[in-house]
């Protein structure tokens, strides 16, 4: 069944095509974006593995959103997380202020209206993508922080592949982080900063392969992430 599915067709417009025929959209704002789900949830398009890919999906959240997409809470939502997929801080950032401005009350629950808890969780979970994503194999460190939180740190995050991680930045740059595995799987750092990998005191040998860092760990072991000139 998995091969008869039709695969991913950039349309007319440069966008990722809806439908197996590329139909002109009745509603080109609509507020469903289905058709990224490859994106997000999703790990089929990519910024870094599917360049071409990612371009279309952002032709079709820009074709959305100028048509009068993402109006309604939990849509909002699930712009912040597209966006933060395509390593795009600063689109990401300006959902997350319309998200809390136009979509959230006073009580802090999402407006759809009346009310949808789709918007909390998925604006959460867009934040999270904010500061940390792991799909494809590797945790990718701070893959689109909005140019506002220029120092910060969050802890408690968790990974694909068994890990919690903290990490803090200063300036918009990772100054050093904490990855606890639970399952004693290899791990693979994405940083844009160069960093060094060491476990109770001791440098972690690494595999390094452009931005990415891979090592082994064991259950239970913490590994630091320290930036190269810091050390």
């Amino acid at each position: 069944m998995r091969k008869k599915l039709p695969p991913l067709k950039v349309g007319k417009y440069g966008q990722i095509c809806e439908w197996a025929v590329d139909y002109d959209e009745v509603e080109p704002g609509h507020r469903h974006v289905s058709q990224l789900f490859s994106l997000y949830p999703g790990n089929q398009i990519s910024p870094v593995r599917t360049p071409e890919l990612a371009a279309a999906a952002r032709a079709t959240l820009e074709r959305r959103l100028a048509n009068g997409g993402g109006h309604t809470g939990w849509s909002r939502a699930w712009m912040i997380n597209f966006w933060a997929r395509l390593l795009d801080g600063e689109k990401a950032g300006e959902n997350i202020r319309l998200l809390l401005s136009r979509s959230t009350n006073p009580n802090m629950l999402d407006s759809h209206p009346p009310f949808q808890i789709d918007g909390n969780f998925g604006g959460t979970a867009g934040i999270a993508e904010c500061i940390l994503q792991s799909q494809n194999d590797e945790i990718y460190l701070l893959p689109a922080l909005p140019p506002e939180w220029k120092s910060g740190h969050a802890s408690g995050l968790m990974a694909r592949g068994g890990f919690e991680v903290s990490l803090s930045w200063d300036d918009g740059q990772i100054t050093g982080g904490e990855i606890l595995s639970l399952a004693g799987t290899t791990c693979t750092v994405r940083s844009a900063t160069p960093v060094v990998i060491s476990c109770e005191g001791t440098m972690v040998p690494v595999t390094q392969s452009g931005e990415c860092y891979t090592f082994y760990t064991r259950p239970g072991m913490v590994y630091s992430v320290e930036i190269t000139h810091y050390i």
